[in-house]
This record gives structure tokens, sequence and C-alpha cells, in this order.
């Protein structure tokens, strides 16, 4: 095989395939477009510049691109990391959040290494289906106060936007539908000379690119110990939401993406947009939606030109791009919003057939993240309900059936499940102990040691017969059981 075979084949398909070419590219343009008002938004909520969290999307999209491990996931400035570092921006100025971002990438660079992403096998799917659901309701919510207090015009634009995406795919796929009614609505509103709020009303578009340069703060300790709060807390923040959104991506496009490259890309991706002052971000599950499930990329490259689309529409195109009518932009997030939700999740049928803790679970994850408006919140706290409810569950699977010798001598104890601290505290209570002859066989070979609160329960068990007298042979152990208790075993008393 000669090398031009080879490279040939180390090239990805879409590379050589036109029509992907204008799908990326075309997707990247509107996610571009959506990443403005969001970014500008999340500048205010942060205390900052509007074109400090559009710098922020731009250096996120673009360095998450290349070093990220979701394909076509979008990262740029959020409301989650803003909230997070917005009370040390307030009260210790700029330069700290500057660092505070570095820091955070560090952080999250470290918990990629040591494998926090290998946590995410633990959030069940009740927990998956809520954090999808109110990832919806938080973007259908954030459109609503571009709705109020606004000329009677704005809602037949957004009308007519949806209406545009929801017909336009029956013409043609070759444009995404909201690239196509993000650039009708504001021929319409120029051409007419419709007064609504438009994108230039958000704020300022930068007219030059970032630079990059050390934050202006003491390199102290007093710094380090000052920011690393909430440099920690914006790590895990971002981890979460991004890990979540590339499991979300995984899900809708059937492939498989690397959550550790992630995490360490994530990363990367803060530690470059701190150095060019940036805010900080993480994944946007919005704009992830509009980039992979409406405007259907699957590449890195639709990632890449969503930050180099937002830098060009903002230096170059800057007076054009403020005329767009926040209504198109709103249209396009309600599209986002509807397609996003798990309406099946919800279904009278689904919902009747479905076990109620797992239901229970659901809605907890949406309250908690709806009432927060912070997705990490509600990620672990549904955790932590679903973690109860499984509990409750298995501990009614420990089974306890008593058996006794014809010669009246000897009974026979089989414990049947899962034995742990939920379980074994009713274990105790399981054993005749006045009754019982003197000798008591407790068969384990169908059940398994899982802690030390087990350990703890054969012992009290033991304790109670030999109180009476009577001796107790535990049987069937195997092997890790059996390696835990030998470990255990006797020195659990204070626990009694």
């Amino acid at each position: 095989m000669s090398p031009a075979t080879r490279l040939r084949g180390l090239k990805p398909d879409w590379i050589s395939d036109p029509k992907a070419w204008r799908t990326e590219i075309l997707a990247g343009l509107v996610v571009g477009l959506a990443l403005i008002p969001e970014a500008i938004a999340f500048s205010i909520i942060a205390g900052v510049d509007p074109a400090i969290g559009l710098f922020t999307s731009f250096t996120m999209a673009v360095v998450i691109s290349v070093v990220g491990g979701r394909r076509a996931m979008i990262s740029a400035a959020t409301g989650a990391v803003a909230l997070v570092i917005a009370p040390l921006n307030r009260e210790h100025g700029f330069g700290h959040l500057v660092a505070a971002v570095i820091l955070a990438g560090v952080f999250q660079i470290v918990l990629g290494a040591v494998g926090v992403a290998k946590l995410m096998r633990f959030i069940p799917r009740s927990v998956m289906v809520g954090f999808v659901n109110a990832l919806s309701i938080l973007v259908f919510m954030a459109q609503i106060p571009e709705v109020r207090d606004v000329p009677w015009a704005v809602y037949p634009l957004i009308i007519g936007g949806l209406a545009l995406m929801v017909f336009f795919p029956k013409i043609t796929t070759v444009i995404p539908a909201p690239l196509v009614s993000i650039v009708v609505l504001t021929v319409i509103t120029l051409a007419a000379g419709i007064a609504v709020p438009t994108v230039g009303d958000k704020g300022e578009l930068p007219s030059s690119l970032p630079v990059p340069g050390l934050p202006d703060v003491p390199f102290t300790l007093d710094t380090l110990t000052t920011i690393a709060p909430y440099a920690f807390a914006m790590a895990l923040v971002g981890l979460m939401e991004s890990l979540m959104t590339a499991k979300l991506v995984d899900d809708i496009t059937d492939t498989h993406s690397s959550k550790t490259r992630e995490s360490i890309g994530q990363g990367i991706a803060n530690i470059v947009t701190g150095f060019f002052g940036g805010m900080g971000g993480c994944a946007v599950i919005g704009q992830t939606m509009i980039n992979v499930k409406v405007s259907g990329a699957c590449t890195r490259l639709s990632t890449f030109l969503a930050g180099a689309f937002l830098m060009v529409l903002c230096v170059v195109f800057g007076p054009l791009v403020s005329d767009i009518p926040m209504a198109a932009l709103v249209a396009v997030m309600v599209m986002v919003s509807c397609a996003t939700f798990d309406w099946h999740s919800i279904a009278p049928r689904t919902l009747k057939r479905m076990p109620a803790g797992e239901n229970a679970v659901m809605v907890i994850t949406v309250a908690c993240v709806v009432a927060t408006h912070n997705l990490a919140i509600g990620v672990v706290v549904g955790s932590i309900t679903a973690m109860v409810v499984f509990a409750k569950r298995v501990a009614h699977l420990a089974e306890v059936t008593a058996v006794v010798a014809p010669d009246g001598n000897t009974v026979v104890y089989r414990v049947t499940g899962e034995l742990f601290f939920a379980s074994s505290n009713d274990l105790v209570g399981r054993f005749d102990y006045a009754t019982d002859p003197d000798k008591v066989i407790i068969d384990l070979s169908s059940a398994h040691i899982w802690d030390a609160s087990s350990v703890a329960a054969l012992d009290a068990i033991e304790t109670k017969y030999a109180r009476r007298g009577k001796t107790v042979e535990i049987t069937g152990l195997n092997t890790p059981s059996a390696a835990l208790r030998d470990k255990l075993s006797g020195e659990l008393a204070a626990g009694h």
C-alpha cells in the first residue's frame, strides 16, 4: 500500500463529501449566530463586559473542537458557570475571576486524568431523562424575558419563524431551517422598518480579536486561597454539564465519545480562555442541540466554525448582526426546546408503566434544576434520590427461610439476596433466638456481603445466640464475602 493510499484511509469519510461540508459549515453559521445573544446575557450575569462573554464563546468553541472528546458538541460561555463566578467578580474584581478560570481549567485536567468521567456510569436513566427535560424547560424559560413588554410585532415574527422551521424542511434540507428563519425575519424587519428588539440592543459587539495576557492579580497564597473555592466549584459544574451533554449527544447520534478526553479538553479550553481574558465556560446544551439535532452536524468542523463564525460575525459583520431581530433567535431556541424535550417520558401510558420510584426521580431532578437554574444540583439530588429508591427496593430482596433438622437439634437458616446497610438492619430480627435448637447454621451460599453493616449484623446474631448458650456456624460464603468478614468480624463491637 502506497503512502498516499494509507493517508486517504486515515481521512474521515466526510472530508470527501461535499454534502457533509455544506451541513457542517451551515450548522456552524447557525450556531455562531445563536451564541451571540446568550454570550451577552451570560456576561451580564457574571457582571462583565459583553465582549468578554463573546470572546469566551469564541475561544471555548475553537479550542474544544481540537482537544474535546465529543465531536459536534458546542462549548461556550454558560449561565451555570457565570452564576458560580459572579460573586468572585463582584467581591474581588475581574482579575481574580480570570485567575479562577485558569485554575478551574487545571482542576478539570486533574479530575479528568484521575478518571472522574467514569462516575457517569452511576447516573441512572431516570436522572438523564430528568436532565434532558429540565434543560428543555430552562431553554424555554430563558426566552420568556424576550417576549415581555415588547412591541406586538414580536409575536407574529416568532410564530412565523417557528412555522418556517417546521415547514421549510419539507421543501428542502439543503439549508438548515433555523438559518432560513433568521435570514427571512431579518430581511422582513429591515425592509418593512419594523421596530423590534435586536441583537444590538443586548450590548455592543467587539470590533477586534482578543489578546492573550496574564491575569492582573498578585501571585500570592492569599490570592490562591481566595480563588480556589470558586475555581473548584466551576470545575465541577462545568464537567458535570459537559459530560451529561456529551452522553446526551452519544445517545442521539448512536456514537461513543471519550469522556476522559472531554474532561481534560474542557480544562485546556478554560485555561486558554483564561489567558485570553475570558469568563470560562463548558458545554452548552441549546446550541449543541441546534448543531446536532436540528442542523445535522456530526464533526469537529461545525464546532470550530461556530466559534470562528461568531468572531467573524461580531468583528466584520457587527452592524449587520446587530440588526437581527431577537424574535428570530427566540424562535430558534423555542424550536430547540421542543425538539429536546422527551415527550414520551411524560405520556400517560409511559408514566403508568414506569415504577413510581423512577417517575419520582425524574420529577425531582426536573424540579431541582428548574428551581435552582443549576443543572449540577439537579443531577446530584436526582442521583441521590435514585440511590435511596434503589436501596429501599433492594433491601426487601434479602430473604431468610428456616428449616429444622428431623432430629430437632439443628436449624438451618438460608439467607438469599444482597446484604448491605439497608437490608442487614432487618436481618437481626429474622431469627428465633429463644426457641431455636442449640445448633444454628446460617447458609449464605445464595447471599453476598457488601459492607461492614452486614458483618456487624452477623456478629450481633452470633452474640445473641451465644448469650443463650447456642452455637452458630456460618457457611457458604463466597470468596469476597469471606474475606470481608474475616477482616472485620469481631472488630465492630462498638456498632452493635
